[in-house]
Formats: structure tokens, C-alpha cells, sequence
């Protein structure tokens, strides 16, 4: 579990939903013989009215031998950045660190079928080539190679049982410092740091 102040929970299904499918690229977490971690980018899927992760990962990866039901951890991490005392309108006060993630609990399961692979694999490749001027296609390459390719990695099917939301945004401070800090936010130069006053002021209504 994920340690949630009251202020910075969030419970609102749809906006976990949402912060998953936009910072997809998951902390899959397993704890079999060990704690094991791997980065793969997810798909979220509804059946019957749950919700599932699907993605997958290198048959040589440790971390397959996991997907036997157990329950694993997908940590789904926004933007974040250091929020300086200094930017608030009286003190005193220390540092902190502003942040949105989303954590997702439940059994994961292997899927080896050929046709599921080529389905998910097929969605991943769509839903990320979108963005690009001449989208690279999988069912352009050769059926050989792309057989080839499937035989080395292995699926899973995350079944999700408890969302857990915390959205740090300096709900604790108050309400007049939180346009300073998303002002503050915005004079820096990375990207993080923008996307966290805009996900404040969106939040806010700033």
C-alpha cells in the first residue's frame, strides 16, 4: 500500500483511469522468491466490468516466472518536481516534492496464446506510432519474423482488484500559495516541471 494523507487521496476511478492510460509506461512489481521490477509500457483493457493491464515482457526475464496468479504491484508515476519554501507567502516552512502517481494491485496471469500476443502487440505499436508523420505498421512486416519475434517474449494479464491515487499537489498549503507555486513551476525550463502546474491549475481551477 501506498501511504495516503487524506489531502493528497484520491479516489475518483475515472481519474485513475485516466492518469494510467496517460503516463502508461508501468513499474510492474512482483514479489515471488523476491522482489523483482521491470518498466513495460501497458494497455488497459474492461471485461465484465473489470479492469485489466495487459503488456509483456522478454521470456528471459526473471520476472515471468511470476505470472502464476499471484499478486503483483503496477506503479504508474506522473509528473513530479521539488517545491521550494521560498515560494510561499510566510513561513516558516521546509522543502518538499509535489507528485501524481497511481498504484494498481491484483493477480497477474502469463498468456502465452499466439493470437492474443498479435492483438496486444498490434494495439501497442497503433496506439504509439499515432503520433508519428509515416506510423511504422505491424501487419506490413514479414508474418516469419513477426513469429519469430513473439516466440520471445511472454504476455500478462494484470486483473486489477484496488486503485490507489495520491495527488500531491500542495493541497496542504494554503489556497493563496498555490497559484505561487504554479507560477514558480512555470518559470522553469523542464518539462516536468510544467506538467505538474498544469495538472495543479487543472485541478484547482487556477
Amino acid at each position: 500500500m501506498v501511504y495516503l494523507p487524506p489531502h493528497f487521496t484520491e479516489t475518483r476511478e475515472a481519474v485513475l483511469v485516466a492518469h494510467i492510460e496517460r503516463y502508461d509506461f508501468a513499474l510492474l512489481v512482483t514479489d515471488r522468491d523476491g522482489l523483482v521490477a521491470s518498466q513495460v509500457p501497458v494497455l488497459v483493457e474492461r471485461r465484465a466490468g473489470r479492469l485489466h493491464l495487459c503488456g509483456h515482457l522478454a521470456r528471459p526475464n526473471p520476472q515471468c516466472a511470476a505470472f502464476d496468479g499471484g499478486e503483483a504491484l503496477a506503479v504508474f508515476t506522473g509528473p513530479h518536481a521539488y517545491i521550494s519554501p521560498s515560494w510561499y507567502a510566510a513561513g516558516p516552512a521546509v522543502p518538499t516534492w509535489n507528485y501524481a502517481t497511481v498504484h494498481a494491485y491484483g493477480p497477474v496471469r502469463a498468456v502465452e496464446d499466439k493470437d492474443w500476443l498479435a492483438g496486444l502487440l498490434r494495439r501497442l505499436s497503433e496506439r504509439h506510432e499515432a503520433r508519428e508523420a509515416a506510423p511504422w505498421r505491424m501487419q506490413d512486416q514479414p508474418e516469419r519474423f513477426l513469429d519469430g519475434m513473439m516466440n520471445g517474449i511472454v504476455g500478462f494479464d494484470l486483473a486489477v482488484e484496488r486503485l490507489e491515487g495520491k495527488f500531491k499537489l500542495s493541497q496542504n498549503r494554503p489556497a493563496g500559495d498555490r497559484p505561487r507555486i504554479c507560477a514558480a513551476l512555470e518559470a522553469r525550463d523542464d518539462p516536468d516541471s510544467h506538467a505538474l502546474a498544469r495538472l495543479m491549475r487543472e485541478r484547482e481551477g487556477l
